[in-house]
């Protein structure tokens, strides 16, 4: 074909009607149906409820925590409320917090990170672990008037076990005085809803221990105390050090059960808030429990601040 028939209009004609059609000719596939706009309402929609309880039960109480601190019964702006912070009995109800948490936290974390090492060696679909999870979870949550019950009926002055060791055996735990219904008395309460939630929260660090780590240890030669010393304990100490900060964070919050437990006095921050809110004795310091709150606040944004830097940490050897 010559140079001319290539250029003419004839020729090209029938090479487009001989050959491929033209893009423009050629039928076009439906467009895909745009769906982000839809799934990212529906993403929105659905967070509406969390969002909605964030606000009505944790910013908004916290705000009305900071307010009330800085205004007197009147409603004025003062800071008497602060400075009222420095005072020995407000510091000293801050230190019994302080210590009991930090006990009950301790013991729960080391008590509950050698169940996890035990549950470790069992199947993960079997039997005791579903037990174990299951139990795990409905004791971390028991608390309160039923757990001060349960404390009072088993090793109260007439508990069932009290009068055991002191009628069979002649063991008085009371002999030196009845500290069950006081801050000493906390700490077994609180030490039982502790375990079982560091059961819950470091169970999932253990298990993101890859078994081709000990293998390789192993195999290069490495003992047993060696990987536990090289290996597992730098990869989960962020993850225990975090759990133990939640634990803490979880005993300095509590006021249940302490409430139902401890009826007199106000031995720790959220009785003495308590105390501040309904004391008959006391007039015109209700403002008071908005500073005390403030305290409280204070003290877990930092708790969980280094919480949340340890869990990002963590997260590097559990994806």
């Amino acid at each position: 074909m010559s140079d001319e028939a290539l250029l003419s209009p004839a020729a090209n004609t029938s090479l487009r009607g001989s050959g491929a059609p033209r893009a423009a000719d050629r039928p076009r596939s439906p467009r895909p149906v745009r769906r982000s706009r839809t799934l990212l309402s529906g993403s929105v929609l659905g967070l509406v409820p969390f969002t909605a309880y964030i606000i009505l039960f944790l910013a908004l109480p916290t705000v009305i925590a900071l307010v009330t601190g800085f205004l007197d019964g009147d409603g004025a702006f003062t800071l008497d409320n602060l400075v009222a912070l420095g005072d020995p009995v407000v510091l000293s109800t801050f230190g019994n917090s302080l210590w009991l948490s930090a006990l009950t936290a301790a013991v729960g974390a080391v008590v509950g990170a050698l169940f996890c090492y035990a549950l470790i060696g069992t199947k993960p679909t079997g039997v005791l672990r579903s037990v174990v999870d299951a139990a795990s979870g409905v004791l971390a949550q028991f608390g309160g008037v039923m757990l001060a019950f349960a404390f009072v009926a088993t090793i109260g002055i007439q508990g069932m076990v009290t009068v055991f060791l002191r009628d069979s055996l002649g063991y008085d735990i009371f002999a030196n005085g009845v500290w069950l219904y006081d801050t000493p008395g906390l700490i077994l309460p609180y030490i039982y809803f502790q375990v079982p939630l560091m059961i819950i929260t470091f169970l999932p660090a253990l298990e993101g221990l890859k078994p081709q780590w000990a293998e390789a240890n192993a195999m290069l030669g490495g003992s047993g105390l060696g990987y536990w010393r090289h290996v597992g304990v730098p990869v989960l100490l962020p993850s225990f050090v975090g759990c133990l900060l939640l634990l803490f964070a979880n005993a300095f919050s509590s006021f249940a059960t302490a409430a139902a437990l401890t009826s007199q006095g106000s031995q720790i921050v959220p009785l003495q808030i308590r105390g501040a809110l309904t004391s008959e004795t006391v007039l015109g310091r209700e403002n008071l429990a908005g500073s005390l709150a403030l305290g409280m606040i204070v003290v877990m944004v930092i708790v969980m601040a280094i919480y949340s830097v340890l869990m990002r940490r963590a997260a590097r050897w559990q994806r």
